[in-house]
């Protein structure tokens, strides 16, 4: 069956193009992100990704900077919410691991790492900093370290959390709750934790 295709601007078969490799990113692992497939997704050639993104480097790069931006703007709208009292901290808890995990973004840094290109942390980074810079403090107190703890448990989690929480006789989402645990304990450390992980003398 031949493909039809459609006349699309620059920008929105970029746009397209990104979607798709998302998508395949999900139900394929990084390493099915090729210039190759999401053109084939997408009924473009490999020319005219190779002319928006350059490489499947490229491509993967812009992909991971796509995430970032959306994850973080996601995160930042529940944060103002779990602040106004709309919304709970657990809210925050499952978006970030769930970033990592279900939509992949954990596979995809590592990936690229492991690859050679560090340099691909960079726009994920830069989200997570203008995100913190943004937000503010919190009752006073800098999120910074909050946020590299939350940050680094969901990386961690989405790479090996499930086979160490097995090996461990663990639930699956204890490090989900150890991460919650820390969260509330930032906002009033002079609450007691039912489960024993913070205590005040």
């Amino acid at each position: 069956m031949s493909i039809t295709r459609t006349r699309l601007s620059a920008e929105d078969s970029r746009l397209a193009a990104l979607e798709a490799a998302r998508a395949i990113l999900i139900e394929d692992g990084p390493q099915g992100v090729t210039l190759k497939a999401v053109a084939a997704r997408i009924g473009r050639t490999h020319a005219n990704l190779l002319h928006h993104f350059g490489s499947a480097l490229g491509l993967q790069q812009a992909l991971a900077a796509s995430m970032a931006d959306r994850i973080t703007m996601q995160i930042g709208a529940t944060v103002l919410k779990a602040r106004a009292g709309e919304s709970d901290p657990r809210e925050i808890v499952d978006m970030t691991f769930d970033a990592f995990d279900k939509e992949g973004a954990g596979a995809l840094v590592s990936w690229m790492i492991l690859s050679g290109d560090r340099a691909a942390l960079a726009p994920i980074l830069e989200a997570i900093h203008r995100l913190v810079d943004e937000l503010g403090p919190l009752e006073g107190k800098p999120v910074h370290a909050i946020t590299l703890s939350l940050v680094l448990t969901a990386l961690g989690d989405a790479l090996m959390g499930e086979a160490m929480a097995a090996a461990l006789g663990l639930p699956r989402g204890t490090a989900r709750e150890l991460a919650l645990a820390q969260i509330n304990a930032f906002r009033n450390p002079d609450a007691q934790n039912t489960n024993g992980t913070h205590r005040t003398g």
